[in-house]
């Protein structure tokens, strides 16, 4: 008898009233708020203006959606298309079913989009989200729990998973590897943070270094699920998928690092020039005192330039009577002493 493993709930499901409350899509949206409202705080720190992450948001995380869902449905249609089932259930997202490779693959082309119309360098917009990412899959893997879906192998480890059985699995104890991956996420996100603040990455460098980290640990952890999957070479196509896509963030890192190195200065245009318009209206007193000053010295300067010259005096020549005169004064101031 097993002492220790993990429970599975006993339904995904919370009713309230005629409001289905599903633990799947409840967890995608708390990492969804946990990502946007860390990447803004990032964001202001490298000198954007708040907000800003949100209404960009607004764009990445419907495609992202989409092509999270898109990708499941087209690697997994057999679960879809296939006889018997029911096509329709590939638009019921809330049941699971999410690939991380088409939501941030899409995501990023919406993200451009909202990036384009702010006149915002994606790359700067990638480093900024990029913790944040990786704390929403770590919060965003608990809804696999809810629904008993991608576990391991069978296991004793203390802290084995439960699952009961129901279509297409069977009870047992299982890796929960779920669980692997949400903690693997939140190291990946550690990493990301301590690596910006050591190195300050820039231009996109970030973000690889979260995709490649996030590669890294998902090629293992995928190696242990015993859900059905397509194999390539006798391997699984998400681990084919981590490997390539895990060396293209590390090329991009390379080559980045030697054509753009450090990290841009100016991330959001508009900021910077709200805040100088700002400083214009806090001094915009001092200014105008000093402008009037700055007239007059320029005047004074000109007036000394353009100032006309002094009259000349013209004197009287001296007459004969003044010569005679002369001397008849000089004798009489004589007698006088």
């Amino acid at each position: 008898m097993d002492l220790a493993y993990i429970p599975s709930p006993s339904t995904g499901v919370i009713h309230l009233g005629p409001l289905p409350l599903r633990g799947y899509a409840f967890c995608i949206i708390i990492g969804v708020f946990a990502a946007v409202w860390y990447g803004n705080k990032r964001w202001i720190a490298r000198g954007g203006k708040a907000g800003t992450v949100a209404d960009i948001a607004v764009w990445a995380v419907p495609f992202g959606l989409i092509g999270g869902r898109l990708y499941h449905v087209i690697t997994d249609y057999q679960l879809y298309f296939s006889e018997g089932e029911d096509w329709v259930d590939a638009f019921k997202i809330w049941e699971g079913g999410l690939g991380i490779w088409g939501a941030i693959a899409l995501g990023a082309v919406g993200a451009w989009i909202g990036c384009r119309r702010r006149g915002i360098p994606l790359p700067a917009y990638a480093d900024a989200i990029a913790p944040g990412i990786a704390f929403a899959q770590a919060i965003g893997r608990w809804g696999n729990w809810f629904n008993q879906e991608l576990y391991g192998r069978p296991t004793d480890l203390p802290w084995a998973l439960e699952i009961s059985e129901s279509v297409n699995r069977e009870a047992g104890l299982y890796h929960p590897t779920f669980l692997y991956e949400s903690l693997w996420c939140v190291g990946v996100a550690l990493l990301v943070i301590w690596a910006d603040r050591r190195f300050t990455l820039g231009h996109g460098r970030a973000f690889a270094l979260y995709v490649a980290a996030y590669c890294a640990g998902r090629g293992w952890i995928e190696y242990m699920r015993v859900d059905e999957a397509h194999h390539i070479l006798g391997v699984r196509l998400n681990v084919w998928t981590a490997i390539l896509v895990f060396l293209a963030a590390v090329v991009y890192i390379v080559i980045s690092s030697r054509v753009r190195p450090g990290r841009e200065q100016v991330v959001e245009p508009a900021a910077v020039t709200g805040a100088g318009g700002a400083q214009d209206a806090e001094g915009g007193a001092e200014p105008a005192d000093e402008a009037p000053a700055s007239e007059s010295s320029a005047g004074s300067s000109a007036a000394t330039k353009k100032a006309p010259k002094s009259p000349k005096v013209w004197t009287r020549k001296p007459s004969k009577a003044d010569t005679v005169a002369k001397p008849d004064a000089q004798a009489e101031s004589a007698e006088q002493h």
